[in-house]
């Protein structure tokens, strides 16, 4: 097992960490299968073990505490796992307006999506320092190139996971260690978030992507060297398209997207029928 080395996903239970877990294994890469404790993780490691001759570590551990970044370190280094590439998947996404998210949700999601992506990429670079090539993979979003409402703390985290994938390649440019961002637009995480996503423009709803889709890209674009890894045509025509746009008809396009959700919230009350709750991801899924 020493000779042997291994990925490191967070959150890869369920969602776009699932789809990365499976496409590493369909890669021949052994895994460190790092999720919160329960059955969907060594059902995905069962399942992985029967299809693909890969070795699989489970690591159940819940990432929002304050010593589980040294734990999984401990857990890793006790075990001598080699590790070469970092997947940092695990987040929580969310959808609502700012007042109606609650201070200990905002302070478990900054924690996760911010501090739990910079201590786990600095405890595990000295063992991938130590290979002839290794990689980390930071998940941000599409979301932080845009002020979008409803994703106000959710895309200033990954704002600063963009930042700081940015920042982290070019320090370590002449080293062993290559370091990737990548900025996915809305994904079908789980059921919840799909149903969101089919509620969308007709515009959204054709930028969604399946985790199996991104995951591909995402692996391809990490092992060619990609710095940032934009998946989906129409995502990129996004980024083109907000470059070129004038900063006043974006205000424009941000006020009617307002306006849109408080006719939505009113009607909400008026018609309880209809009543959708804001849509929060307290799971490690990075949508």
């Amino acid at each position: 097992m020493q000779n042997k080395v291994y990925t490191l996903i967070t959150g890869s239970s369920e969602g776009l960490g699932k789809a990365f877990a499976i496409e590493c294994a369909k890669r021949n890469m052994n895994l460190i299968l790092v999720a919160l404790p329960g059955p969907e993780l060594y059902a995905l490691a069962a399942l992985l073990k029967a299809n693909y001759p890969v070795e699989i570590i489970c690591i159940g551990k819940d990432l929002c505490r304050d010593e589980s970044c040294t734990e999984l370190y401990a857990e890793v280094t006790a075990l001598n796992l080699q590790v070469n590439m970092l997947i940092n998947n695990a987040g929580i996404g969310s959808t609502m307006l700012f007042k109606d998210g609650s201070p200990v949700f905002y302070e478990k999601q900054i924690r996760l999506n911010v501090l739990v992506t910079t201590m786990i990429t600095r405890m595990f670079l000295p063992l991938l320092q130590r290979h002839a090539c290794s990689y980390i993979l930071n998940v941000g979003s599409l979301a932080s190139f845009f002020y979008l409402p409803k994703k106000q703390v959710y895309g200033a985290t990954k704002s600063f996971v963009y930042s700081f994938s940015k920042s982290l390649r070019e320090e370590l440019r002449n080293s062993n260690v290559q370091v990737s961002v990548l900025c996915p637009g809305g994904i079908n995480t789980n059921p919840a978030i799909t149903l969101m996503n089919k509620t969308g423009n007709c515009i959204s709803r054709l930028s969604v992507m399946n985790p199996e889709e991104v995951a591909s890209i995402a692996l391809n674009g990490l092992l060619h060297g990609r710095e940032v890894i934009i998946p989906g045509r129409l995502n990129n025509f996004f980024m083109l398209l907000d470059k070129l746009l004038p900063v006043f008809i974006k205000k424009i396009l941000t006020g009617i997207t307002m306006k849109t959700i408080d006719s939505n919230r009113l009607n909400r009350y008026l018609v309880p029928a209809v009543t959708t709750a804001p849509v929060a991801v307290p799971h490690y899924s990075p949508n």
